[in-house]
């Protein structure tokens, strides 16, 4: 059985603010989420910048009993899916909710709380922890979560591939409801680490800038740590048209390698088989893709390395792509990145405008493709991919295609 798959609702939390339509405007925009770290004390941080979700505040969305089983990351993700059912409409029957599913990628889990009890226990010499320390910091609660909020019985869990684990849940799902294992899901993913010590462990990596995320440019100097959220409703185009759903896009092709090369340096061959993977389960050439939604996270190996790789994937066409690293705005959100930039290419692909690749200021040789600097362009535009390339080299990239109405 093969089925077509179907986004029909979109929620979005990240420092470009609450609200999915409120995230591309402020893409196409071509403004900043990235400033002075607010919500933690940095002076002891050597990077003082992250693209923190500043209007996001789960005290005036939640009741204190809630919060108290709930990390920032589970908070944010509730608020995106809520978005996504009410803009979908996603109502479902007893036998219904059996066939629905959820998945979300997730890098770190409640971190907050981690780092909250961390800090109880080894710095102030406390003798106890939260009760409810161990299902809030649980990588599944999220999903967890989400199942419970809206009832959903179907195939639920958590993937945490690093960077690439919204990816990689997306592609699940959209795998899962193709091959008729469930009818429809939430999927996505949500990552909140801007903790000290999370920020902490990502200086001691030595890819961090200083000031500012400048993607693909020669002066580039390394990533920016982001958080948010972004949660999918996918069904059937079947079921979809049936309720007489609004449909945002269509999923049509996942791809998803390993590079088995080294655990922090990106490899051009793993990256490349990913993209080519993704091209053939759609379907398509690769004369057939308009947009590429780069990783673009601006550090100096992988934006050289994913450069020569869309260049050996798509060759000559290579030059006529439109590119673009929407990072340089939310921020490098870990395990919600995929899920986010997945949000900047459906509406590309709907409103026909290519986001920007902002704080672009001069061209490195070793990165020659068109990545959009600086201006939202208008195109028309018909296939996408998003590419998501992960720490310990777990690669995924989805295909998506703009709704038509065929």
């Amino acid at each position: 059985m093969t089925r077509r798959v179907v986004l029909t609702g979109l929620g979005v939390v990240s420092a470009l603010g609450v609200g999915a339509a409120r995230n591309f405007e402020a893409l196409r925009e071509g403004r900043c989420g990235i400033g002075p770290i607010q919500r933690i004390n940095s002076d002891k941080l050597s990077i003082k910048i992250a693209a923190e979700a500043l209007d996001f505040d789960g005290a005036e969305l939640f009741t204190r009993s809630e919060i108290a089983l709930r990390d920032r990351v589970t908070q944010m993700a509730i608020v995106a899916a809520r978005e996504a059912v009410q803009q979908s409409g996603y109502a479902l029957t007893d036998k219904e909710a059996l066939r629905a599913g959820v998945v979300i990628g997730c890098s770190m889990g409640g971190i907050h709380t981690m780092d909250d009890s961390f800090r109880e226990v080894y710095a102030n010499d406390k003798q106890r922890v939260h009760p409810f320390t161990v299902p809030r910091n649980m990588p599944n609660a999220p999903a967890s979560h989400l199942s419970m909020e809206f009832g959903l019985k179907g195939p639920a869990w958590t993937v945490t591939t690093a960077c690439a684990s919204s990816n990689h849940a997306l592609g699940q799902a959209f795998q899962m409801i193709r091959s008729g294992m469930a009818d429809t899901a939430l999927a996505g993913g949500a990552e909140s680490g801007l903790t000290f010590g999370v920020l902490k462990a990502w200086e001691g990596l030595r890819v961090m800038s200083r000031d500012g995320c400048r993607p693909f440019a020669k002066s580039r100097n390394g990533m920016v740590q982001g958080e948010g959220s972004a949660i999918f409703v996918l069904e059937t185009l079947e079921r979809a048209k049936a309720r007489g759903a609004t449909i945002l896009g269509e999923l049509i092709g996942f791809g998803m390698t390993a590079d088995a090369h080294d655990v922090v340096q990106p490899s051009q061959d793993g990256a490349e088989r990913a993209m080519a993977a993704a091209l053939i389960d759609a379907g398509v050439t690769a004369e057939d893709v308009d947009y590429i939604n780069a990783h673009g996270t601006a550090t100096a190996a992988n934006d050289k390395t994913e450069t020569a790789a869309i260049r050996n994937v798509f060759g000559a066409h290579a030059d006529k792509l439109a590119v673009s690293a929407t990072k340089s705005m939310h921020g490098h959100c870990i395990g919600a990145a995929g899920s986010i930039e997945l949000m900047a290419t459906i509406y590309a692909l709907g409103q026909g405008v290519v986001p920007p690749t902002i704080n672009y200021d001069e061209p490195d040789p070793d990165c020659d493709l068109d990545y959009t600097p600086n201006e939202a362009r208008e195109r028309p535009m018909s296939v996408a991919i998003s590419n998501s390339f992960a720490f310990g080299g777990l690669n995924a990239v989805l295909a998506a295609r703009k709704w038509t109405g065929a």
